[in-house]
């Protein structure tokens, strides 16, 4: 199916009204985290999803994806064509590896950026379904989002920064609004992995008191790995399969959250073997709550950052670089970024940044120590740059994004 035949059943799907083929609404199950995300690679390369446009309600919010090719170039608008994005949009990437996975290419990989196309990363897309729409468009680019060949999943992502994962041979995790699907080699075909509901009665979802899942990735050897959250207190729901049987990974959570259920808010491999967490301590979604980050090496068990108090704020988005680097931004135009700590016994510690640009919308970490943000408007993205001190905010590229308002209604 072409992008402009999936244009065609988006553009039926758009009208309003229920019907026979209308989806079916999301399970209360535990409110999953934001789409709003960016993935670096060491060399520069780096993607960011954002949001511009106006009310969601009347369906004129656009999801964009914006991509870097490399270290010292132009951010550029990289959205598949064709496809509404008024419900949502993911992206994952092949990490370090030399070739693109997903539909229509082959090679190994992970979610971070990667060079497709000499320093331009390798990028698959989905599209979270809005309005009656009951699947997710795909899209597959080799060469940084310049050129996208299509793809479906016949179930609709959920909408979740680490919903969508890009593996070994092409293959890809999707988390769903019921479970997780899995394709086979170079994204062909689709078939149930797990429900939900079933890992829930698992005695692994069982132990950790599985309310529902948030994120998907594959591991070191190619194991996809689930993670959602847990009712339990002081355990961390990150599963994986072993001898016909769903496991959980053995990630601890930190001291500071102990007594408090965990969700996992972001789980993303910057590269090959190395996989990045990011974690919540309390209950409800909204104040009150701690973060983490936490880190697994390839044959190196877990660690754990020290707490990042919230203060009453709330998530907004969230960063990774696939030097193990950490960033989220959050509301009252606050950010955070973390580093893996270089000794055995060293604890990782978050540090604070200045007062974002307004509007900010995501962090990107690198190249390097470099931090700039993503501020997104109704029709324009502006990058800023962090200062050497770390002190202040100064502007650079505008992006104008032509937004069709209107075309979804």
């Amino acid at each position: 199916m072409g992008l402009a035949a999936l244009a065609l059943l988006t553009a039926a799907c758009g009208s309003s009204g229920a019907g026979p083929g209308q989806a079916a609404a999301a399970p209360p199950a535990a409110a999953r985290p934001s789409m709003l995300t960016s993935l670096s690679a060491g060399h520069g390369a780096a993607w960011a999803v954002v949001e511009v446009g106006g009310s969601r309600a009347e369906h004129n919010n656009f999801w964009q994806l914006l991509v870097r090719p490399a270290a010292g170039q132009a951010w550029r608008l990289a959205t598949p064509p064709g496809v509404a994005d008024n419900g949502g949009l993911v992206a994952t990437g092949p990490g370090s590896s030399s070739s693109t996975t997903g539909p229509g290419s082959s090679g190994s990989g992970s979610g971070a950026a990667g060079s497709g196309d000499g320093a331009a990363p390798g990028l698959v897309a989905g599209f979270v379904p809005s309005q009656d729409l009951t699947f997710s468009p795909l899209a597959v680019s080799r060469d940084g989002g310049r050129h996208w060949s299509p793809g479906l999943l016949p179930s609709g992502l959920a909408a979740a920064a680490s919903a969508l994962a890009a593996g070994p041979d092409g293959r890809l995790l999707a988390l769903t609004r019921t479970g997780v699907q899995l394709s086979g080699s170079n994204g062909a075909g689709w078939s149930p992995l797990v429900s939900t509901k079933a890992l829930a009665a698992s005695p692994a979802g069982r132990s950790c008191g599985l309310t529902g899942l948030t994120a998907v990735a594959f591991g070191s050897a190619g194991a996809p790995l689930l993670a959602g959250s847990c009712s339990h207190p002081g355990v961390t729901g990150i599963f994986f399969q072993s001898g016909g049987q769903w496991r959980m990974a053995g990630l601890k959570p930190p001291a500071g959250f102990a007594g408090r259920p965990v969700t996992v808010v972001q789980l993303t491999m910057t590269a090959p073997g190395k996989l990045t967490a990011l974690l919540a301590a309390g209950t409800g979604t909204g104040t009150g709550r701690d973060l983490a980050a936490a880190w697994l090496g390839d044959g190196q068990p877990w660690t754990t950052s020290a707490p990042l108090p919230l203060g009453g704020r709330k998530l907004v988005s969230t960063a990774a670089g696939s030097d193990g680097s950490a960033g989220v931004i959050l509301t009252g135009g606050r950010a955070a970024v973390i580093r893996p700590a270089g000794g055995a016994t060293a604890t990782a510690a978050w540090t604070s940044l200045p007062a974002l640009p307004a509007a900010a919308a995501d962090l990107v970490l690198g190249p390097g120590h470099q931090v700039s943000v993503l501020a997104a408007g109704r029709t324009t993205v502006t990058t800023w740059l962090l200062s050497a001190a770390g002190t202040s905010w100064s502007p650079g590229q505008k992006l104008t994004i032509p937004v069709p308002f209107g075309s979804s209604g």
